[in-house]
């Protein structure tokens, strides 16, 4: 998948626990886990907003777009 979240490097950056983020954010750690390993395939933006609120920063700073480079190319005439 092309969006990648970078949870891990800005709790490291705020040098916080997943568990207290999760406490925080109010949202299981399994939860937090499964974010941070890419394991969605989505986030409710309220829960978006509350992680940014907690950790002080923008959604950005949580998700990066990366293009699938092994995506095959359009062979049609």
């Amino acid at each position: 998948m092309p969006i990648l979240v970078q949870l891990d490097l800005m709790l490291a950056r705020r040098k916080m626990r997943s568990r207290d983020l999760a406490a925080a954010v109010g949202i299981t750690e399994v939860n937090i886990s499964l974010l941070k390993s890419g394991k969605v395939k989505g986030v409710r933006f309220d829960t978006l907003q509350r992680i940014c609120e907690v950790l002080q920063c923008q959604p950005g700073d949580l998700l990066v777009y990366e293009p699938d480079t092994t995506t095959r190319e359009d062979t049609s005439p």
